[in-house]
């Protein structure tokens, strides 16, 4: 399941959490699968952090100063 359909199932789970008519067994339930998913996710962004870190660091350390003339 992609981040978006994790995304898109929480709020799935979000909408029949909020239903009156959704029993306290099935609420349980639900809401164990939906902390599951946040946990997912918060491994994905963690990951993602990394990768742009780490490619932000690369893009840094390859970067030359220049000295600015203008023009005098």
């Amino acid at each position: 399941m992609s981040f978006e359909e994790k995304i898109a199932k929480i709020e799935t789970i979000t909408r029949k959490l909020q239903d009156e008519h959704t029993s306290l067994e099935d609420s349980i339930a639900l809401f164990e699968e939906g902390v599951a998913l946040v946990k997912e996710l918060e491994r994905a962004l963690e990951e993602a952090k990394g990768k742009v870190e780490q490619a932000i660091g690369e893009t840094l350390a390859s970067m030359e100063v220049v000295e600015f003339s203008d023009g005098q």
